[in-house]
């Protein structure tokens, strides 16, 4: 167990980049350098994972753990991969809530405007690159349309952003075409016991979002729907939890200014709900607000992990799996793109420093391939000095 904690932690601290680029450090870690697995066992784990809602870097991580060192392992493996960024997130939103406090330095609203703007060109770019791998055919693109028209005739209830990813996939088993998925069977073993257990955890998650609606219930509520839906990477997160900012839960400049610091923090973009979870308005709030958020947006995909894999192959040999997940991901795509819209671009107002930075930070990325990490510190060092 020391060992896995050891490895994801230093993982923690240095995967920078994303998922896919965590995938990278993955394979290169586990495979080549301790050879923990084999290449057709970690292809195995990444695809099961990455057909399954949830932060897919995070989960391959769970269960490479879950092979290294059983239950704990995977335990590990998530707390050693998760903290770093949790900290860092967890400091920024106290920084944040501490300066609203007191008297704040001109540099400091800059430095929020150069995050606000980051998170914008961060948006963009990855609309541009879900839509290029993810939309590939006329169908999918119409599919991706109708969740954005969708979607933004939902803002007055956001709550309801999961129907366009469910019709999407609804719409995908129907309508669209999809070679099999292929039934290979998982690394590990889990019992029908602990499945049907991580399957009543699910189901008890999901619950909570039924619950009568207050401000703490709102926030837990936000977080469950956002950890158990999140197809299409860690970006869509943002569309999920942005419901946060109509229920007055936490002002959309603290929201997006956050959102941008979490691309500058190495390990899984989900940390960002550790901010949310400092920075919220409602009765929980401050640490221990960060630590339930932590836990609360990855719950949802783990329980899931554990009650779908007994059945992965049988539910991967359907014929229409495969299409109703290409239906599902171009939803994602359609709801990304209307956060875009409302309110990432709107919610930048008339102010020409906060468009310049967004237009510089999406130029960079996606014409000079600068690392988005990297962008949003720039991004933030330029608003501070615009307005020193």
């Amino acid at each position: 167990m020391r060992e896995v904690f050891g490895a994801f932690l230093r993982l923690g601290c240095t995967s920078f980049g994303g998922p896919i680029a965590h995938l990278a450090y993955f394979r290169r870690t586990f495979v080549e350098e301790r050879r923990w697995l084999d290449e057709p066992t970690f292809a195995r784990i990444v695809g099961f994972c990455s057909v399954l809602p949830g932060p897919t870097s995070s989960q391959v991580g769970m269960l490479i753990g879950l092979t290294r060192g059983g239950p704990l392992g995977a335990a590990a493996a998530w707390l050693g991969f998760t903290a770093p960024s949790a900290i860092l997130m967890t400091a920024v939103a106290a920084a944040l809530t501490g300066a609203e406090h007191h008297a704040v330095p001109a540099w400091f609203g800059g430095l929020l405007d150069g995050l606000f703007a980051a998170a914008a060109a961060v948006v963009a770019q990855a609309v541009i690159g879900l839509a290029g791998s993810l939309c590939t055919d006329l169908p999918t693109k119409a599919v991706a349309i109708a969740a954005m028209g969708f979607a933004l005739a939902l803002r007055p209830d956001p709550g309801l952003q999961w129907m366009p990813i469910a019709l999407g996939a609804l719409a995908g088993a129907l309508l669209l075409h999809a070679p099999g998925l292929r039934a290979d069977a998982l690394p590990i073993r889990v019992s029908r016991t602990v499945s049907i257990v991580a399957s009543l955890v699910f189901v008890a998650l999901v619950a909570v979002t039924a619950l009568p609606r207050n401000a703490t219930t709102a926030l837990l509520g936000t977080l469950i729907r956002a950890g158990a839906l999140v197809f299409g990477g860690g970006h869509v997160v943002l569309p999920l939890l942005q419901s946060l900012i109509r229920d007055r839960l936490i002002g959309a400049q603290d929201f997006f200014a956050g959102y941008g610091a979490a691309q500058a923090m190495p390990g899984p973009l989900n940390s960002f709900a550790t901010f949310v979870g400092y920075a919220n308005t409602s009765p929980l709030h401050g640490g221990p607000g960060a630590l339930v958020a932590t836990v609360l947006i990855f719950s949802p995909s783990f329980a899931l992990i554990f009650a779908v894999a007994p059945v992965w192959n049988r539910i991967t040999a359907l014929p229409r799996a495969a299409a109703a997940l290409r239906g599902a991901n171009a939803s994602v795509v359609g709801l990304l793109a209307a956060v875009l819209y409302d309110p990432v671009l709107i919610s930048l107002g008339p102010n020409p420093a906060r468009f310049a930075i967004a237009i510089a930070a999406f130029a960079s990325i996606v014409f000079l391939r600068a690392a988005p990490w990297l962008v949003v510190v720039a991004a933030a060092a330029l608003g501070a000095l615009l307005r020193a």
